[in-house]
């Protein structure tokens, strides 16, 4: 009986066996006829449609910003030197590089003695000086007072001997009398001659001793200046650079001490090519007092001031080519003398242009329209201005029509394209956050640190959110729900 069950049991099994196989061999054959009827299925092309981003071309007046790289530079610098040698005395209290001064403030002593001493030399001459102006003064009025006593006395002689001649006339006189009166009278004459010369050279001495007057008070006036060269004073506020001068040290003359700049007078010299001067002339051949945006970059944080274009060099200079501007700072805050910096000079506006990216115009100024069935069509444009990314373009009879903002190979005239117009950002609404006490913030995040799953970089972003006072509600939801295996 147990022989006939196990009998019946196998040949059921062998029968099962067979249906399954022919049942697979079936399905084999099926799945081969249909393979074999859709490969002699006729195909259809299908048009391909890009997607591609679209802009319009509105046209207005456009003021292009020209960039450009200079220097800073101070316009009022003074060099502070020594007028003349000799040992430094003083020095005033701070007297290092990059400290302020005040107008008038006093810098630098030299030592005053032989500068002094020269002073008090020259006084004593000018003593000298005075006393021969006074004595040459007496001495001219004596020679004067001595030609007129010879005037008086020449007078008398003339009358005696014309009393004498008178006499002589008469019968009364003698030849002999005559010609003593006579002889007196030329004598009178001769000592009167050199009355006047006595007179002629005390008056040129006179003049001798006042030039000689003045001369020495020119030379107490230098002396006294050289003296008051020793103290060396900032004619200006700013902050002094290049400080070289210490107390007991031995200067030479015109030996520079120190710089002093003024941190608010600056101005940045940079260059342009020709054509963009050009275009920063007015009709009259003048530089436009356009404005500028000076911007200095400090390891990713940028400083700006805002600045106005002052003048151009003269001269294009030996080995250089197109034109030197200046720019004056209006906010020099921040900025030192020779900072290198970045200049937006903002142009006059073009009239009907429009701005558009580099990447949408073809190097032969051709642009891709969006036509009827959003389909494309070429059109050209004039360009205008490059400018960076962007371009400035005379849109025609293209204005309000719209253009692909970026061309690529794949795209052309005639084909279908999906376009992408910019819409109005969306501001994301703030997460909301959630204040965890001691408890659950520590449960939360031994469940972030035992899962083994979660990559390393997202453990840490997460711990470092747990840490913080408040959470997002949105992570706090995921990790006790999912156990910290979606990570960030």
């Amino acid at each position: 009986m147990r022989f006939l069950t196990r009998s019946l049991i196998a040949v059921f099994l062998g029968a099962l066996a067979l249906g399954l196989l022919g049942f697979a061999g079936g399905m084999i054959r099926d799945t081969i006829e249909a393979r074999a009827a859709r490969q002699d299925m006729p195909r259809t092309a299908r048009e391909r449609i890009f997607t591609v981003r679209v802009m319009s071309l509105q046209p207005g007046a456009v003021a292009p910003v020209l960039s450009a790289f200079g220097e800073v530079v101070s316009r009022r610098t003074l060099e502070l030197r020594a007028p003349s040698a000799g040992r430094i005395a003083e020095i005033a209290p701070g007297f290092e590089e990059g400290a302020t001064v005040e107008a008038g403030q006093v810098l630098v002593r030299l030592d005053p003695a032989d500068a002094v001493t020269a002073r008090d030399l020259v006084r004593t001459n000018l003593t000298e000086a005075e006393d021969e102006v006074r004595d040459a003064e007496r001495a001219l009025e004596l020679a004067r007072l001595d030609r007129a006593e010879s005037e008086s006395q020449v007078d008398l002689r003339r009358r005696a001997f014309e009393r004498q001649q008178s006499l002589s006339e008469r019968g009364v006189g003698t030849a002999a009398t005559v010609e003593d009166a006579e002889l007196a009278f030329a004598s009178a004459r001769a000592a009167l001659i050199a009355r006047q010369q006595a007179e002629a050279n005390a008056e040129a001495r006179v003049a001798s001793a006042r030039t000689a007057l003045e001369r020495v008070r020119i030379n107490l006036a230098e002396a006294e200046r050289r003296v008051a060269e020793t103290e060396i004073v900032a004619s200006f506020g700013g902050v002094l650079s290049g400080t070289a001068a210490v107390v007991g040290g031995h200067v030479a003359g015109n030996e520079r001490l120190a710089s002093v700049i003024d941190p608010d007078a600056l101005e940045v010299s940079f260059r342009l090519s020709t054509a963009q001067y050009l275009r920063l002339l007015d009709e009259s051949g003048g530089l436009v007092p356009a404005r500028a945006q000076i911007a200095l970059d400090m390891g990713g944080v940028e400083i700006t001031s805002p600045g106005r274009l002052s003048r151009a060099a003269p001269s294009v200079g030996e080995g250089q080519s197109g034109r030197l501007v200046y720019a004056q700072i209006q906010a020099p805050r921040g900025f030192r003398p020779g900072d290198f910096v970045t200049v937006r000079i903002t142009e006059p506006e073009v009239p009907g242009v429009a701005m558009i990216p580099a990447a949408a115009v073809g190097a032969d100024g051709s642009v891709l329209v969006l036509a009827a069935d959003d389909r494309l069509e070429a059109a050209t444009v004039e360009v205008v201005r490059r400018q960076g990314d962007q371009v400035l373009v005379q849109v025609g009879g293209l204005a309000g029509r719209e253009i692909v903002a970026a061309r690529s190979p794949l795209l052309g005239a005639g084909i279908r394209v999906r376009p992408q117009r910019e819409a109005a950002a969306q501001v994301p609404a703030a997460p909301e956050l959630v204040a965890l006490d001691a408890d659950r913030r520590a449960a939360l995040i031994a469940r972030v640190e035992q899962n083994t799953r979660m990559p390393e970089q997202v453990r840490t972003r997460i711990l470092a959110q747990l840490e913080q006072p408040t959470v997002p509600a949105q992570l706090i939801e995921r990790l006790e729900q999912g156990g910290g295996r979606q990570g960030g």
